[in-house]
């Protein structure tokens, strides 16, 4: 469930504080959407779209003519023949050198170089207008020899559509091009020269925006949890060593203190601890008394001292 926006003391947001919200997003978005990157980005989107359906569309005009050009070609020869399968070869030899033509075309147009020069000369467009012409007239020889209009019509549409998508191909890519640059220059001049404008700066009070209703109790659930989380286990080890720090002379050692010197430990851990100390108590005492004790005296070296004082 959704809540109006609020301010930072949770009050609702006024008029006025609603408009400089939407102010704000507007010109940020606008900022976003006129920058020269992101406006490259979307021309590149539609370039590659422009490029597909042309070359969908003069791919598909091409094998159209291949059938009429083979006819002309064969000019009657019996099927599978020689002259009638040589008669394939015509179309793709005129149609491959045209595609390499507006391979190379779209990537001049693209980086906006011209294919016309002084040392180039017009061969370009010699090699296009008679690819293109060829084409035309062996796929519409027959229908104007017999004078059809139909067959005019409908075998002359491939290829100017050929030659059209030939033509326009290039012009295309270079002013999408060009509208990369534009929006640059555009952007540079609004600036005075200092690149993209940044987002409009408007005041408006800090906002705290809950989407949801539920969520302070969503994050109070959470702590907790990192909590547990968060905490280790206590090893037992560890819970000898508090009782081993808190034990003093005198003290009765049993679960019960044990649990009392050492908070957070179970019963069961008590009754280990409890019995692991007085272990290492008992131990402690019983190396004291040891150390502590006089040292033995040998009878012989008794009565070999007497003897010796009553000699003298």
């Amino acid at each position: 469930m959704s809540t109006k926006p609020q301010d930072a003391q949770h009050r609702p947001l006024s008029e006025v504080d609603k408009l400089r919200v939407e102010a704000r997003s507007a010109a940020e978005v606008r900022a976003l959407q006129t920058h020269p990157d992101v406006v490259a980005l979307r021309v590149e989107k539609v370039r590659k779209q422009v490029d597909a359906l042309i070359w969908v569309g003069l791919l598909l005009g091409l094998l159209f003519t291949m059938a009429n050009v083979q006819t002309f070609a064969a000019a009657g020869a019996a099927a599978w023949s020689l002259p009638w399968i040589a008669a394939w070869l015509l179309d793709p030899m005129v149609s491959l050198v045209l595609i390499a033509v507006l391979l190379a075309e779209q990537v001049t147009a693209r980086w906006q170089v011209e294919m016309r020069t002084r040392g180039t000369g017009p061969w370009v467009k010699r090699t296009k207008v008679f690819a293109f012409a060829a084409t035309y007239t062996m796929n519409t020889w027959e229908a104007w020899a017999d004078l059809h209009l139909a067959g005019i019509v409908l075998h002359s549409v491939p290829p100017a559509m050929v030659y059209l998508a030939a033509e326009t191909g290039p012009i295309l890519r270079d002013r999408l091009t060009e509208a990369v640059l534009h929006a640059a220059k555009l952007t540079d001049t609004d600036n005075g020269g200092h690149g993209a404008l940044p987002p409009v700066d408007l005041p408006i009070v800090p906002l705290d925006l809950d989407t949801e209703t539920t969520a302070p109790s969503r994050q109070r659930s959470r702590k907790p949890a990192k909590a547990r989380k968060a905490s280790r286990r206590v090893s037992r080890a560890e819970y000898l060593e508090r009782a081993r720090a808190a034990y003093r002379p005198g003290t009765m050692v049993t679960p019960a203190w044990v649990r009392e010197a050492v908070p957070g430990i179970s019963r069961g851990t008590s009754q280990v601890v409890a019995n692991e100390l007085r272990t290492e108590l008992d131990n402690q005492h019983t190396v004291t008394t040891v150390a502590t004790a006089p040292e033995a005296t040998d009878p012989t070296d008794s009565a070999a001292a007497s003897v010796d004082g009553r000699a003298a």
